[in-house]
């Protein structure tokens, strides 16, 4: 699909996956919309990137802040390319611990929220606008892209809410893809595994350390950069639809 005049909103712009995707789009021609809550990270990136690139505070679990963002993109150019890579809180506990305590509903329910249901609202909203595209001569009006995670298919101890939430986005892709193909709009799923991104808090050379050597090949965590690469194929490529592709090293996730 080209980008060039065409604008695209990437949610959770100013993160590890995020930012890296941003440039990527800048660099292959759209006006990219930095859809995040880390306003310092996000204002830096679009000053980073000039007049291609507008911050837009967004939260995902607030339709009028994501219709706000896709109507920002909007103004820059046909909304063409939505990805939806935002984060969220990690938790870290099992269902029942080891003192009898089960867990928290709230905690699960606020983490289903943030990954499940707004990357739908994302999706949804954002298909929407471009169902309002002049399609291009391929017949394309746009393409959505979600991001998953092997943890939707392999969850470790102490995931249920963040597994339950990345195998909806998973079980989403290709419902997703049959309704808005009569559109012209293509719903595609990144599911990554072991990526360095800032959330580790830690320097790099640390976190490769430390996970690296669970990865089988190659044997290091991710680079946020090979998943936006991925990502601006998924765009280009139009004959990718209705798939969530795996970008983990062959890794598959034990059960710690």
């Amino acid at each position: 699909m080209e980008l060039a005049g065409a604008s695209a909103i990437v949610t959770g712009g100013a993160g590890g996956f995020g930012e890296a995707t941003v440039r990527r789009l800048v660099a292959a021609g759209a006006k990219v919309v930095i859809a995040d809550m880390a306003e310092d990270r996000a204002k830096q990136l679009a000053d980073d990137l000039g007049e291609n690139a507008r911050f837009v505070h967004t939260d995902v679990t607030d339709e009028a802040s994501v219709l706000a963002a896709i109507d920002a993109a909007r103004e820059l150019g046909p909304l063409r390319a939505a990805v939806v890579v935002h984060g969220g809180p990690a938790a870290g506990a099992r269902i029942v611990n080891r003192e009898g305590r089960p867990y928290p509903v709230d905690t699960f329910r606020r983490t289903v929220e943030i990954f499940l249901t707004g990357t739908f609202t994302v999706l949804s909203r954002a298909a929407a606008a471009m169902a309002e595209n002049e399609p291009l001569d391929s017949g394309q009006r746009g393409v959505v892209i979600t991001t998953a995670s092997i943890a939707g298919y392999e969850g470790q101890v102490g995931q249920s809410d963040y597994s339950a939430a990345k195998g909806g986005v998973i079980g989403l892709n290709l419902t997703a893809a049959r309704d808005l193909a009569p559109l012209g709009i293509r719903v595609m799923s990144i599911a990554p595994g072991t990526f360095f991104t800032p959330a580790y808090g830690m320097p790099e050379a640390e976190a490769q350390a430390k996970w690296g050597p669970g990865v089988p090949n190659p044997k290091r965590m991710g680079h946020a950069d090979e998943y936006a690469r991925l990502a601006l194929h998924i765009v280009d490529n139009d004959y990718l639809n209705g798939e969530v592709i795996r970008i983990d090293a062959a890794q598959r996730f034990s059960i710690k």
